[in-house]
């Protein structure tokens, strides 16, 4: 059937992608698409610093694709690097980064990993960001510990565009899980009102344009010799009546 054919390669697809993030652990990434092409597998991974990626002359690059071919099957798998723009609108190195954080320094520290991390994100740009860390901290007792801020939505279509990020942190206590949601400022929401504002032109504003308006209405003018009218003649006086005849 055709469907598990789908299926199938979807959950290659899927098993490439975990396998590859569990590698690259450490190294800011973030995510990988896998493209496939005539000439082969086209794996494109992103990543915060992708000289720690490639490796020396290449090594990291070169075990991996060796590593791929044997694991999964693939033909020719070509890896290609690119490398993320703004690594705090990105929640999975984010994740990465305040996990990385916890396992150096240790727990007590994070309340001022939390809020740091927050300020970064919105400082960056964007318009809500959340962040849940969950498991032993401080004490004994497991709690979740809430970081918020700005403005997220939570159900609807929009949500898809929303970036979420899943990861966990080693301490002594045990694991402690982190969630790290942002969104990133070119999202487009349906509820966003635009205000257009009318411009209110004052009594002294419009009697300026009205003089600039007549300033140009006599430069357009044609200069024009002006010609003198000629004088009109005045009609001769009438002779003064003859004296009344004699009675």
């Amino acid at each position: 059937m055709i469907e598990r054919k789908f299926v199938a390669e979807q959950l290659k697809e899927f098993q490439v992608q975990e396998f590859i993030s569990n590698t690259l652990k450490n190294v800011g990434h973030s995510h990988t698409k896998l493209q496939r092409t005539p000439l082969g597998e086209k794996i494109i991974v992103y990543a915060s610093r992708p000289g720690l990626v490639v490796g020396r002359k290449g090594e990291n690059i070169k075990k991996l694709t060796l590593t791929l071919k044997k694991k999964f099957g693939l033909e020719n798998p070509q890896i290609e690097i690119s490398e993320v723009g703004n690594i705090f609108l990105d929640a999975q190195i984010v994740a990465e980064i305040i996990a990385s954080t916890l396992e150096r320094f240790g727990p007590q520290r994070f309340k001022g990993v939390g809020h740091k991390m927050m300020s970064d994100i919105m400082n960056a740009g964007a318009l809500g960001v959340e962040i849940l860390i969950s498991g032993k901290i401080p004490g004994a007792r497991a709690k979740t510990w809430r970081f918020y801020q700005g403005y997220l939505k939570k159900c609807g279509d929009i949500v898809h565009n929303v970036s979420t990020a899943y990861t966990s942190a080693q301490l002594k206590s045990g694991t402690v899980g982190i969630k790290v949601k942002i969104m990133p400022p070119d999202i487009e929401l349906p509820d966003r009102i635009k205000y257009r504002e009318e411009k209110t032109e004052t009594a002294g504003e419009k009697k300026e344009e009205a003089k600039e308006e007549k300033a140009e209405e006599k430069k357009e003018e044609p200069k024009e010799a002006k010609k003198k009218a000629p004088r009109k003649r005045k009609a001769p006086k009438k002779e003064k009546s003859e004296e009344k005849a004699e009675e």
